[in-house]
């Protein structure tokens, strides 16, 4: 129990903290969504998934790769720490500076061609970023979950008071006195290039912050670790990338394979990004899981019970997904306030969205097989397989059904690759998972969404008392048949 007490607090850190911190920036959502047409959100979902893709290459898997080779006894020595943060720092100079070079032409090609500032501008964010993902890793490995938190706090904190200031404040005093100090810093036709800038400040707080890491570390590069690095974080380039598509590619296709004209293909992807941010709850739950988990599925794998240790973090944590599933699908006649009227047409998507984050968490449980084993080529190759089921599916749905194809393609994904991995990781590293129980949980789940749906129309109760005695049976249930493990645990 202990063990897994530790994990819970750990995931508590990071998950208080990033939930609090991405509630903050998550805050941002309605001030956009309120604030600017859904064609001119879709501008801003536009780059920050093209933004999700250079970010794999920028890291080359490296993150994954230092918690592999990290020198646990020595920190101090950890030449696995500065071999990887030289080479993130090379690879990310050279690619700030073709950027630089061909900045107008890649702003022509992304129809921008009159905001070539736009382009620059996210390069940096995402250059400033991947360097930093590094210093990051280092304190989860070091579990020093507060200063992570912290510094995560500020950066976001930083971004949504510039945010306000250029987005609320800046139009309004510009408005009224045009010749003011403002006139230097605004300019009314950069739009939503501001929140470009917001970020960009921002990152740049952050790597601020990070500074004592980059003095600590020594700067050795090991050329013989550097090439056992490689080999091992290679194949998880080929599984980042295959995730952003997974997570991304829909917002990409959607600009291009939507029956409309140019305007309405943005309005459609802001209407479907800004109701992608209302599974929140589960994004901001998976993200402070993987967080704490993949360092702790690392130090803990050489314990006898570990197996039998990571099939009960599986089972409750697909408890806790559910009762995130049903908060926010009971609930959504409150949840939608969270963005501007204009958007809310699309509002069908989130329950599909939600479920497929659920199984998204479920697939980073299952894929310590491979990393565990080092069968890192056999995890990309499932994400591959996803990924290349997401393209096909969004290029078949997305002419015909538009973005709820490209829900129900993420989906699909999601669970098909749960499904492979699982199957893999049993041949591999079996773990025992007590899989009629966690099928069982998913299956009220969905069982009391559909009720609801139903129930909502004939129901003569107050309201909000419908769902809240639905939540309420849910946990009762999972109370009921988890109440023997739970005492067990804490026997142990």
């Amino acid at each position: 129990m202990g063990i897994l007490k530790k994990l819970v607090s750990q995931t508590a850190i990071f998950g208080l903290s990033s939930i609090f911190g991405r509630f903050l920036n998550y805050l941002l959502v309605p001030l956009y969504t309120y604030f600017f047409s859904a064609a001119e959100y879709g501008v801003v979902s536009e780059f920050y998934a093209y933004a999700g893709f250079f970010s794999v290459f920028l890291l080359f898997g490296f993150e994954t790769g230092y918690f592999r080779f990290r020198n646990k006894e020595q920190p101090e020595q950890d030449r696995a720490y500065s071999t990887a943060l030289i080479f993130i720092v090379l690879i990310n100079v050279l690619f700030i500076s073709v950027i630089a070079l061909i900045q107008q032409p890649l702003s022509d090609a992304l129809q921008y061609a009159e905001h070539p500032e736009y382009v620059l501008s996210f390069a940096l964010i995402l250059m400033l970023d991947a360097i930093a993902a590094l210093p990051f890793a280092k304190l989860r490995a070091e579990n020093k979950a507060l200063r992570f938190a912290s510094i995560k706090i500020i950066e976001i904190l930083i971004a949504v008071i510039l945010s306000l200031f250029f987005i609320v404040y800046c139009p309004k005093a510009y408005a009224q006195n045009p010749q003011s100090w403002l006139a230097w810093i605004y300019y009314p036709a950069f739009g939503v290039g501001y929140i470009f800038v917001a970020n960009l400040l921002a990152s740049l707080g952050k790597f601020l912050l990070l500074a004592p890491q980059f003095k600590s570390m020594g700067w050795r590069f090991d050329w013989v670790l550097f090439k056992q690095m490689l080999r091992y974080s290679l194949p998880m380039v080929v599984i980042g990338f295959a995730g952003i598509i997974n997570e991304m590619l829909d917002r990409v296709l959607l600009k291009h394979l939507l029956p409309y004209d140019n305007q309405t293909k943005l309005q459609m992807l802001g209407i479907y990004s800004a109701c992608y941010k209302l599974s929140i709850l589960m994004s901001l739950f998976i993200q402070a899981f993987r967080y704490a988990a993949e360092p702790f599925f690392f130090s803990y794998s050489d314990q006898n019970d570990a197996k039998s240790i990571y099939a009960t973090v599986l089972n409750f944590f697909v408890i806790f997904c559910v009762f995130i599933f049903l908060l926010v699908t009971l609930f959504l006649d409150f949840f939608k306030y969270f963005v501007g009227e204009e958007f809310r047409v699309g509002l069908d998507v989130v329950p599909i969205l939600l479920m497929a984050n659920l199984f998204l968490g479920i697939y980073v449980n299952l894929s310590i097989w491979y990393k565990l084993t080092d069968h890192t080529l056999l995890g990309a190759l499932v994400s591959v397989a996803g990924a290349a089921l997401t393209i096909f599916l969004n290029i078949q749905w997305i002419p015909a059904f538009g973005y709820i194809g490209s829900a129900w393609a993420t989906l699909a994904c999601y669970s098909g690759m749960a499904i492979v991995s699982y199957l893999l990781g049993q041949r591999f590293y079996p773990v025992k998972y007590d899989l009629k129980r966690l099928l069982g949980y998913i299956g009220l789940g969905t069982t009391i969404f559909f009720a609801y749906q139903h129930l909502q129309y004939i129901n003569t109760w107050p309201k909000g008392l419908l769902p809240a005695t639905l939540l309420l049976l849910y946990i009762l249930t999972a109370i009921l048949f988890e109440g023997r493990t739970i005492k067990r645990l804490k026997a142990a």
